[in-house]
């Protein structure tokens, strides 16, 4: 198991989410059409996900921490898993031009948002299927709240493809460290399947033998 980091926490705490609001606004419901992973869920209401997820520039700092962190260059490879838009790679083919990008979603809507530049590098994929690369191909393999969306059987199956294909690795999971944390969490949550804690997620790296970095986010 790697390094517990903290690239993505400043840009999870930038918004504002009104938990009890989201619980008592037929959950359930929403829930369902979230899990669609459509239109609705990315640029629809807010009650079914992001309420409108539109390029901004916000993952340009978070771009920039994982080329220092792992020494990215010009020449290397860089896979992200369930990349949703992918705004997170465009940030890195802006200031990595010819560094080798690759994403997957299983949203077919959000690939085909993507920015043209590197749309032709992105696919459909689900995180818990075999990827269609060699061992240790990828430079560094990320996957940003993506693994808590899948049950514990798919969660192995994913972590050890991450680990195959990737010779660095950074995941972000959504987790809990308190009752106010979960209790928030299993608010808010459209889409998670596994709630975990901290410990608990550490606990799974090690059991499936994923020994890349790793982040927490929490709602707080």
């Amino acid at each position: 198991m790697g390094r517990l980091m903290n690239v993505m926490t400043p840009l999870h705490k930038r918004a504002a989410r009104d938990y009890l609001g989201r619980m008592r606004d037929d959950k359930p419901k929403c829930m369902t059409v979230a899990k669609l992973y459509d239109a609705d869920y990315w640029d629809g209401d807010r009650r079914y996900g992001y309420g409108g997820y539109h390029y901004d520039g916000r993952w340009k700092p978070v771009a920039e921490q994982l080329i220092e962190e792992y020494g990215l260059n010009e020449r290397s490879s860089i896979l992200d898993v369930g990349c949703g838009k992918a705004y997170l790679l465009y940030e890195l083919h802006k200031l990595l031009p010819t560094a080798r990008l690759a994403g997957f979603d299983i949203a077919e809507y959000a690939i085909g948002e993507s920015m043209t530049e590197i749309r032709e590098k992105l696919f459909v994929h689900r995180a818990e299927d075999p990827y269609p690369y060699k061992d240790d191909e990828f430079d560094l393999v990320i996957s940003l709240t993506t693994l808590h969306n899948l049950d514990i059987f798919d969660l192995k199956t994913a972590l050890m493809e991450i680990e195959r294909v990737g010779k660095n690795k950074y995941i972000v999971c959504e987790s809990y460290r308190n009752d106010l944390d979960l209790f928030n969490l299993q608010c808010w949550a459209l889409t998670c399947k596994s709630f975990f804690s901290s410990a608990a997620w550490q606990w799974i790296f090690e059991e499936f033998v994923y020994t890349g970095d790793y982040e927490f986010i929490y709602f707080e």
